[in-house]
This record gives C-alpha cells, sequence and structure tokens, in this order.
C-alpha cells in the first residue's frame, strides 16, 4: 500500500518533543540531524527544525510548533540523491521522490496549499532534506542507503518487477537523464526478498534537479 507523506504529531517528552517510534513492531532510530528545512514539493520551505531517521521511516519535525511534523515511510521512497546543482535548487540537499496513487497536477486545483491537509500530501511526488551543514550530506545519504536495505519492497508476483531506481539503471547513452556521479561512494543495496542475486549498486548521485521538475515526465522517459 502506497501511503506517500504524512503529518506527524505524535511527539513524547518535555518541551519540542521527540517522535514516539513504533518500538513494539521493531522500529529503531537510526539518525538525528538537527537544523534541516524540508520542501515538499511546491510548498514553501519550513522553517528549520529537526531530521529523525528510523529503520522504518523519515520523520521531520518543527522546532517552534509542536504540531508541525511530517513522515515517509522508506517504502514510498522511489529514489533518492544528493543534490548540489544551485542552477536547480538554491542550497544543497537531500533530493528525494515520493511514489503516490497516480497523482495528476489538477488533482491539486482546490486544495489549499497555506494550509494542506492529508489529501494535499499525498499527492506530493517530491521532497528536499536541506541541512543547515552541508557537510553531512553524505551521512544522510549513507544512513538512506542502509534504511532502503532494510525496507525492501515486496512483489506481489514474479511478474513484477521492483519500482527501487538502482545505479545500472542510469547510463550516458541514448536518452537516459545525465547523472554527475561519485566514482568512490558506490554503496550495495536493493537486495529483495533475501535474493541476493537482485542486488544492485546504488551511486552516490549529483542529480540536475530539471530533469525531476515533473516526477511524470521522468516517469514516462524511463519507461521509453
Amino acid at each position: 500500500m502506497i501511503v506517500g507523506i504524512m503529518h506527524f504529531t505524535d511527539r513524547i517528552g518535555e518541551g519540542i518533543g521527540q517522535p514516539r517510534f513504533d518500538s513494539v513492531g521493531g522500529e529503531e532510530l537510526m539518525h538525528v540531524q538537527p537544523g534541516v528545512t524540508i520542501a515538499l514539493g511546491r510548498l514553501s520551505p519550513e522553517s528549520p527544525g529537526t531530521l529523525y531517521i528510523s529503520n522504518r521511516r523519515v520523520i521531520w519535525l518543527s522546532d517552534t510548533d509542536r504540531d508541525k511534523g511530517y513522515a515517509v515511510d522508506f517504502l514510498s521512497i522511489s529514489l533518492h540523491a544528493v543534490s548540489r546543482d544551485p542552477e536547480t535548487y538554491p542550497s544543497p540537499c537531500i533530493y528525494t521522490q515520493i511514489e503516490v496513487e497516480d497523482a495528476k497536477d489538477d488533482e491539486f486545483e482546490g486544495l489549499d496549499a497555506e494550509c494542506p491537509d492529508e489529501t494535499y500530501l499525498s499527492k506530493i511526488t517530491e521532497m528536499r532534506l536541506v541541512p543547515h551543514d552541508p557537510n553531512q550530506l553524505d551521512t544522510l545519504f549513507d544512513i538512506f542507503c542502509q534504511c532502503v536495505e532494510l525496507n525492501p519492497e515486496p512483489l506481489e508476483g514474479d511478474d513484477e518487477e521492483n519500482s527501487w531506481i538502482f545505479g545500472e539503471d542510469f547510463s550516458d547513452d541514448g536518452d537516459q537523464p545525465e547523472w554527475h556521479l561519485s566514482e568512490d561512494l558506490a554503496n550495495p543495496i536493493g537486495q529483495v526478498n533475501g535474493n541476493p542475486d537482485l542486488a544492485h549498486s546504488v551511486l552516490h548521485l549529483q542529480i540536475n534537479d530539471q530533469r525531476f521538475e515533473d516526477a511524470e515526465e521522468m516517469e514516462d522517459a524511463n519507461h521509453n
């Protein structure tokens, strides 16, 4: 089931609090990164908050508003990469694409972008995480890779294709998107259903976000 981005307000502790994790269900905290701005789709970036990464999901909490926070499961993240191109986004960030249920641009009509509800959030296909310290991008990317490996996408049948986007799927040949690849930062990932033969290597990507301004266009291009 594709869930996408959701509001998250389940905090514990005094003051601004911390997220409550599903420890009974095996959820464990992997990394905490303070001073992170989140930008969801076409919405304006939020004020800096704290990023919590568990082995199941990514949670961002506002540092000033206890009732403001967002979460997305790793199973809903179809691509993650490092973007450092100032022409496509003004700040270095972790760029992610979120898998949703066939969202279309006209479905945003009539929805309030200033106060996005669950319906609006469920249609957002892009998320950017902007750390105050850009030097933390490599660490965040590595944590994402580890957590993706812990959350292989379940296959419904033998004929189904896994939808994770792996490094070897991209090349400079033909009509494939242009990628700037870091030669020394390959991360093993993609073991599906315990089958090591399906393991692939996801490379540390510095993407040209112009290729991803419209997630649907990218998806069509990959099918072609």
